[in-house]
């Protein structure tokens, strides 16, 4: 292969990460060290909607980029792109074997459609039994509600390639179902049945991915993440809000939650974890590991806030914590994106309810008609909750994942 075409093959290799949900530092430190075996001293530039390649060998510089939009997360074509490199870095495959591997991982097909519309059903019904809900009714009118909103995501998918239009639609038809529920009275005051088909929506790992960049100096793509991300959340809201709104319904903004049972906060946890690995593509011998930390960070987190006193906040962050410290090094030695992994082992966590009640504040303030101090309070209060636990869910999993990452680039220096 000519020089050209190696840096061809870094390139294809750092976009099959990039896109699939691999944290940025991970991408170009892969495609660099790929550069390197390839013989190239590579450099690769991420920004969002593309990557640009500097590859320079012995006959001169190349210059290359490719279109890349980082917004999905696929977990098994990130692991078997690693392998094909470390195949490749062991010289048990040749490099234009690599290229075409890398070209057939980038166009693996996702997860059947049956198994996604599951797990997007059971993954909303664990959500729904993790906040209190407490009769079969509901429950099952939750499992239609994602199931539906799964199937239709998919038909959105062929048709078009809109990002914002997925879940816009899939919460339209949960606002809708849930006010039908609503209005016959199958639903409790909590809305869980237009709530949490929406929760299984969040685009957490690019919350996650978006303040790791902050964090690393890269200001500019971690501030398109999050806004990516933020938009995502936008199109939920106004999907969820729209919905309930042509049925006459609105979503309450100061219900008080419920504390479920240790055990089922823990089994449904593990359900949902589960569901959103299925979401992500994780492999199956890597199912275990988020699935065990996910139950065992809700169990630390049940205890902190039912036993200890301490805040949600608080729970969170010790939680995160741990789920940070176990699935640092394990995301490593499987070559897995972190941001994923831990978020679907973390995924009840997220304020998505706060962030739906707020944004339903919102609306009721600028409709205007009843308009008080205690909507206002109330709507203020939701927002302040759901933006410190997003911070604290962050910290918590980023702090170990930065401690852990410099720790092995210092022993790594030291080998070298």
């Amino acid at each position: 292969m000519t020089a050209a075409e190696h840096s061809n093959l870094v390139l294809a290799f750092a976009r099959l990460l990039y896109v699939n949900g691999q944290a940025t530092e991970q991408t170009v430190a892969a495609a660099e060290q790929l550069g390197r075996t390839l013989g190239l001293r590579a450099k690769v530039m991420p920004r969002w909607g593309e990557l640009q390649l500097q590859s320079e060998d012995e006959n001169g510089r190349v210059i290359s980029q490719v279109a890349a939009d980082p917004t999905g997360v696929d977990m098994d074509r990130v692991a078997s792109a690693a392998r094909v490199m470390e195949e490749l870095g062991a010289g048990r495959l040749a490099p234009d074997a690599a290229a075409q591997a890398i070209a057939a991982i980038s166009r693996a097909p996702p997860v059947p459609a049956w198994l996604f519309t599951l797990a997007a059903a059971a993954g909303a019904v664990a959500l729904a039994l993790i906040f209190g809900v407490e009769h079969s009714v509901p429950a099952a009118l939750i499992f239609v509600s994602a199931a539906a909103g799964a199937i239709l995501r998919r038909g959105v998918a062929r048709v078009s390639a809109n990002v914002f239009l997925q879940p816009f639609c899939a919460a339209l038809v949960a606002g809708v179902i849930g006010g039908l529920a609503v209005r016959y009275q199958l639903s409790s005051s909590l809305r869980l049945v237009a709530v949490c088909p929406c929760m299984v929506l969040v685009p957490g790992p690019h919350v996650l991915n978006g303040a790791l960049d902050l964090i690393n100096g890269r200001i500019h793509l971690g501030a398109a993440r999050l806004t990516y991300a933020g938009l995502v959340i936008a199109a939920i809201s106004t999907g969820l809000l729209l919905g309930l709104a042509l049925l006459g319904v609105t979503l309450p903004v100061d219900e008080a939650g419920r504390i479920v049972p240790f055990w089922q906060d823990v089994i449904a946890a593990g359900v949902a974890v589960a569901a959103y690995s299925v979401f992500f593509s994780t492999p199956l011998n890597m199912l275990p590991w988020p699935v065990a930390v996910g139950m065992l960070s809700h169990a630390l987190r049940w205890g902190a806030i039912t036993v200890l006193g301490f805040g949600a906040a608080i729970g969170t962050l010790l939680a995160c914590l741990i789920v940070g410290l176990i699935l640092t090094p394990v995301a490593r030695r499987r070559h897995m994106p972190f941001a994923a992994i831990g978020f679907a082992s973390v995924v009840s966590m997220m304020p998505g309810v706060l962030l739906f009640r707020m944004a339903s504040g919102l609306m009721q303030i600028a409709g205007g008609a009843q308009t008080s101090l205690e909507l206002i309070s109330a709507t203020i209060a939701d927002g302040t909750s759901a933006l410190i636990s997003i911070l604290a869910m962050s910290l918590g999993l980023i702090t170990p994942k930065l401690v852990i990452d410099d720790l092995s680039e210092r022993s790594t220096k030291v080998k070298s």
